[in-house]
């Protein structure tokens, strides 16, 4: 059997030997890779391969994700960005594991289905959405809907499903771009759903749908994914802070306990030293939550919903372009629900 570390690193080595698209790299690597994972060294390459490509993450067709990789960004946006506000500064360096982020907006179809499995913390509405279609995002669903909906396929799939952090989806969102959109320096209703009847820089003026539209409807960004500027807003994990003075540099979620210290040993203003103790879980742990520690979030949360605001990103089909740019932060308490309001999934891939 393998431990988690092991199973950690010879997952990450078989995405890095199969992404070379080199037969003879990923061949001469199986035995020792089959060797570490337990499996028998005697099968035949194919066959050790294919046991060891079963172990990565996976997810049924119900949500395609798309693979998001390890790298390095300067998170924010520059005091010269038409729009920009203080709250998106000062721009700083995070840098991430690779993780899984689904290529939509979770869907009303992908909602149905996991709203029908068993109840973990809350119930879910099968239909809550007020612009109706199988292929539209879904809305009207509040932050502690979302999370229960991470810990239903969670609990399915046994692999860690949660809502992205905040650096985790703006990463995601520039794919590798530092424009105020992925597309780049203006964006048009062409390219996004939002409120055409304003521009941003030069862009036109265009079309205002006044609904969702069906997700995949615009060209997807350098990494796959689609809809990250309009249509919905997306939750994200963390609670709001008015200011990235103090935020992780890891690219975990920035969360704040009752106490007044955040998770990651900050004060809860966002400005402070993190602690030795704090210092090293930084260093050891380099993802987001894990299922069971969104589970203890949702109930803290659900015990007293003014405890914490929480992250939304990338605006909507009523917002104005500034507003969808990849930098622009929006906060909102985790009980509301809007028809602006959507979200999307990431996987932990060693979880």
């Amino acid at each position: 059997m393998t431990t988690d570390s092991s199973r950690a690193g010879f997952e990450f080595a078989v995405r890095f030997i199969r992404a070379q698209n080199d037969r003879s790299l990923f061949a001469s690597a199986t035995a020792a890779m089959a060797k570490l994972a337990g499996i028998d060294a005697d099968q035949p390459p194919a066959t050790a391969a294919a046991r060891l490509t079963s172990l990565i993450p996976t997810v049924s067709s119900l949500i395609p994700m798309v693979s998001i990789p390890a790298g390095s960004f300067v998170m924010g946006s520059p005091a010269n960005e038409l729009g920009r506000s203080e709250i998106e500064g000062p721009q700083h360096e995070v840098t991430l594991a690779a993780f899984w982020m689904a290529q939509t907006p979770i869907t009303q179809a992908q909602w149905r289905e996991v709203a029908g499995w068993p109840k973990i913390n809350l119930d879910l509405k099968p239909d809550p959405s007020r612009f109706k279609g199988d292929n539209r995002p879904v809305e009207q669903v509040s932050w502690l809907d979302a999370i229960e909906f991470c810990n239903r396929l969670s609990q399915r799939t046994g692999k860690n499903y949660t809502l992205p952090s905040e650096a985790q989806w703006e990463y995601a969102c520039r794919a590798g771009t530092t424009t105020p959109f992925y597309f780049g320096a203006t964006l048009t209703p062409d390219l996004a759903n939002y409120d055409g009847n304003y521009v941003y820089e030069d862009g036109p003026k265009g079309a205002y749908r006044k609904q969702t539209t069906d997700v995949a409807s615009f060209p997807a960004n350098p990494w796959g994914l689609y809809d990250m500027h309009g249509n919905v807003w997306e939750w994200c994990l963390d609670t709001w802070h008015d200011s990235y003075e103090g935020a992780p540099a890891d690219g975990s979620a920035w969360e704040v306990d009752r106490l007044g210290e955040s998770s990651d040993g900050c004060c809860a203003a966002g400005r402070g030293t993190a602690s030795p103790r704090a210092a090293a879980r930084l260093t050891a742990v380099t993802t987001t939550r894990t299922t069971a520690a969104t589970t203890s979030v949702s109930a803290s949360v659900a015990s007293d919903p003014s405890d914490a605001r929480r992250l939304l990103r990338g605006g909507s089909w009523s917002y104005k372009p500034t507003h969808c740019r990849s930098a622009f932060r929006y906060y909102i308490h985790p009980v509301i629900r809007s028809f602006n309001f959507g979200f999307r999934v990431c996987c932990l891939p060693w979880d």
